[in-house]
């Protein structure tokens, strides 16, 4: 059982090249050493299609200012290509493993809104529109 209110999927990137298969581990490493006491995303989805879990889904998450005790934060590897810049190189089988979770989710906590990074900060993250997913039935876009 949760102890609060979850009524958003917040979908991120790791802002990484599509060569670098990174996952929990690493992305725990960069957010402690930037001051979190640990990673600040709910779930991890790496290059092939592995869902890791991260934060406890009991604890707000630490991944998008002004939403985070609400929201679930999903965040997608990969999302720039070689030259640093964004990029939507996201593989078939995270796509899929997305579509996936979040449909589990919408249909556990009642989700009401899904979004991405980019809707709420000025980021380009997650490198791709969440509203043209959701409105292509969560197909890659």
């Amino acid at each position: 059982m949760v102890n609060r209110t979850i009524n958003m999927i917040i979908i991120h990137c790791a802002a990484t090249k599509p060569d670098m298969d990174v996952g929990v581990k690493e992305i725990t490493q960069w957010h402690k050493a930037r001051g979190f006491f640990t990673i600040g995303y709910h779930y991890v989805i790496r290059r092939d299609g592995t869902l890791e879990t991260g934060r406890d889904i009991n604890l707000a998450g630490a991944h998008a200012i002004g939403y985070n005790e609400h929201s679930v934060g999903i965040c997608l590897v990969g999302g720039i290509d070689d030259k640093g810049r964004p990029q939507n190189n996201f593989t078939d089988k995270q796509w899929a493993t997305l579509k996936t979770l979040v449909k589990e989710l919408v249909a556990k906590y009642k989700i009401t809104e899904i979004i991405g990074h980019n809707q709420v900060a000025k980021k380009a993250c997650p490198c791709f529109s969440v509203p043209a997913w959701l409105k292509n039935n969560m197909e890659k876009v």
